[in-house]
């Protein structure tokens, strides 16, 4: 586990959400925990449900805790994942967006469960990096009037080519 894990709030769906998100981005599930039989539990939750999962996506630690009802995910707090193509940004968005999920403007997309994502080429963080300020200002543009991304548009309008 990871010093520092990003622990995400359920109301009783964390490990099905965890084997989600590994069936979408790879990882693995690692450890269930369960509440105990014999002690209260908070809301909703009866003894030998799942208290917390552990699992890991591209080599990173998180939690998924089922918590209760009291708190929600906000588009304050998102995870960003980097894609090495259009094909990845396609499947990525497209799983993530699918039985419910919702797409957003500029990449960003909320799952089934509300959590928020940003799904970017990597390629364009590349062009962000750049230091090339009309390019980037085209390419921002081109990227206001999207809600996937799309690397070929934007890297068009970074280059200054009709797009």
């Amino acid at each position: 586990m990871s010093k520092i894990s990003p622990c995400l709030w359920f109301n009783g769906q964390a490990e099905e959400a965890a084997r989600f998100y590994v069936s979408v981005l790879g990882g693995s599930v690692d450890f269930v925990s369960h509440y105990p039989d014999d002690q209260p539990t908070p809301g909703p939750f009866k003894g030998g449900e799942v208290l917390m999962v552990e699992f890991t996506l591209a080599g990173e630690s998180y939690q998924a805790l089922n918590g209760g009802p009291e708190f929600g995910f906000t588009e304050a707090v998102s995870l960003s994942v980097s894609c090495k193509d259009q094909a990845e940004v396609d499947r990525v968005y497209d799983a993530l967006t699918a039985d419910g999920g919702s797409p957003g403007p500029c990449g960003w997309i909320k799952d089934r469960y509300g959590l928020s994502w940003q799904i970017v080429p990597r390629e364009i963080m590349d062009l962000y990096k750049s230091g090339n300020g009309p390019g980037i200002q085209r390419m921002m543009a081109v990227m206001m009037t999207m809600q996937k991304l799309d690397a070929a548009r934007m890297k068009a309008a970074f280059e200054g080519e009709s797009v």
